[in-house]
């Protein structure tokens, strides 16, 4: 049934598709040979959409809800691919949790005697139902059965999934997974070198974990002061990263509410316009980040696969086959332009929510938008590429606008756009945001090659990172060499 609506979905596509290019009148605008490169491009669109949290914590590391907890949470809200990834602590099993005593200690001695609560092979969930942990073709899944005997979708554990450098003085923080990597591993301060190195090396994947909170952008209050003069360094940082470790697929661009990721949609704008003339992709996700079940759901990812293992999973991360997507919007720039339109342009229903928006900021500059639980979140059913045309076109639901951005800059509305229409504003990309009542979608950019294109403004960067970590990381591991916290954890417990 699924995949006959989604069949469905395609062929409105094309008819939509059709419909744009007998009105629109592409001859009329400025004709441009666009080469259109779209991550999106080998995407069947019949294969289900599965719904992921990539980052998130237990009382493995600094959480305040146990393992347990955490993936009956996140099950209920319908995730079907579901990451533990503790500081410092790799996720080997939901059976057997491994913990790293002296970094729960260390970590702000945070809860050193909360529980530590796995799963079992069979057990009942705190409502009372039967679950069951099985493995499959090597792969860890979590079910519920309901009290009619339905077996409940299967939940994907994502293997090895950590977050590495769980003692950074500045939050130089670096999610991997399908590699066994980091497991104790201290230290960490303004290095997100060495854990990137290491799991490319070992065939992992990795991303750069909230980078407004390293760089300090989240303190800014205006988006125009973000990533502007005096962040040159974290951006050449940055962009360095992504050239040299191709397993290192991209940045965090919403994250656990989005209160400190907020800019960090300029950044990856800033990141796109630098290194897309060059052929560089960069990948944004956006995750929870949850440290307990209440904050669970805010951040997310929509995983376009043919079936939900870690190999198709893995294969989606590396080639951008995904949306990043959140219940969460914090950016006033963004929630006053998305508003205004509404307002103009938008269902009733929009403009209330706009209107809403808008008093809200104005009695307080950083009141965000956080979309009812209730509510169907924003879907893009497909994203159709018509090279000869120079168009894309989306298939959509759930929607009250479609946003284009490209430069950094809102060059269109719309389910679909010609990009001759806007030649003197688009750069070497184009990405689109999907805006309804239940939250925000972000596609991965889609790269655009044609003559006299702008030119890769990516600089080599020298980054002094081991100048800063080398006091607190030296003093991290010293006491750790004298099993401290190891005791103070034993004389705890």
């Amino acid at each position: 049934m699924k995949k006959t609506r989604k069949l469905i979905a395609l062929i409105c596509t094309v008819a939509i598709l059709a419909g744009v290019m007998s009105t629109v009148g592409f001859a009329a605008s400025t004709d441009i040979d666009y080469t259109i490169t779209s991550p999106y491009e080998n995407v069947d669109w019949s294969w289900n959409q599965y719904k992921a949290d990539l980052h998130t914590h237990t009382t493995a590391s600094d959480g305040d809800s146990t393992l347990k907890q955490m993936v009956e949470t996140n099950y209920d809200y319908g995730f079907d691919i579901y990451a533990v990834s503790d500081h410092g602590t790799v996720d080997y099993s939901w059976t057997e949790q491994v913990i790293v005593p002296e970094l729960r200690l260390f970590l702000g001695l945070k809860n050193p005697d909360a529980e530590i609560v796995d799963l079992d092979n069979t057990g009942l969930t705190f409502e009372g139902l039967e679950y069951n942990v099985v493995n499959e073709n090597g792969d860890d899944y979590y079910y519920q059965v309901a009290e009619d005997g339905t077996m409940g979708q299967k939940m994907l554990r994502v293997p090895y999934a950590i977050e590495n450098n769980p003692t950074s003085l500045n939050n130089a923080h670096v999610n991997s997974w399908f590699v066994d990597y980091g497991h104790g591993i201290v230290g960490g301060t303004s290095d997100y070198e060495t854990p990137i190195k290491a799991v490319d090396e070992l065939g992992g994947l990795s991303v750069i974990n909230h980078p407004g909170e390293y760089t300090n952008a989240r303190d800014e209050k205006y988006t125009e002061d973000a990533y502007g003069e005096g962040y040159e360094y974290y951006i050449d940082k940055f962009e360095n990263l992504i050239k040299t470790y191709p397993s290192c697929i991209g940045i965090d661009i919403n994250s656990k509410g989005d209160s400190r990721t907020r800019h960090d949609r300029k950044l990856w704008d800033i990141m796109l316009m630098d290194l897309t003339p060059a052929g560089e992709n960069v990948f944004a996700i956006a995750t929870s980040d949850a440290h307990r079940t209440t904050a669970a759901y805010t951040g997310y990812t929509r995983m376009l696969m043919p079936a939900n293992t870690s190999e198709n999973l893995k294969a989606c991360m590396q080639n951008g086959e995904f949306f990043a997507a959140s219940r969460c919007l914090g950016n006033h720039n963004e929630l006053q332009e998305y508003a205004n339109y509404l307002l103009e342009n938008g269902s009733a229903e929009a403009q209330a929510m706009a209107a809403d928006i808008l008093d809200r900021q104005a009695e307080d500059y950083n009141a965000k938008y956080e979309a009812p639980y209730d509510v169907d979140a924003p879907m893009v059913n497909s994203v159709i590429v018509d090279e000869d045309n120079d168009a894309i076109v989306l298939d959509v639901e759930n929607e009250y606008c479609v946003r284009w951005i490209s430069n950094g800059k809102t060059i269109a509305w719309g389910d679909a756009i010609d990009l001759d229409d806007y030649s003197d504003e688009i750069g070497t990309y184009v990405r689109a945001e999907i805006l309804g009542e239940g939250g925000i979608v972000y596609t991965q950019a889609i790269l655009l090659e044609y003559e006299d294109a702008p030119e890769s403004e990516a600089k080599q960067a020298k980054d002094f990172w081991w100048i800063l970590s080398i006091i607190p990381d030296t003093i991290v591991k010293f006491l750790m060499s004298l099993d401290i916290f190891g005791f103070l954890y034993g004389e705890l417990n």
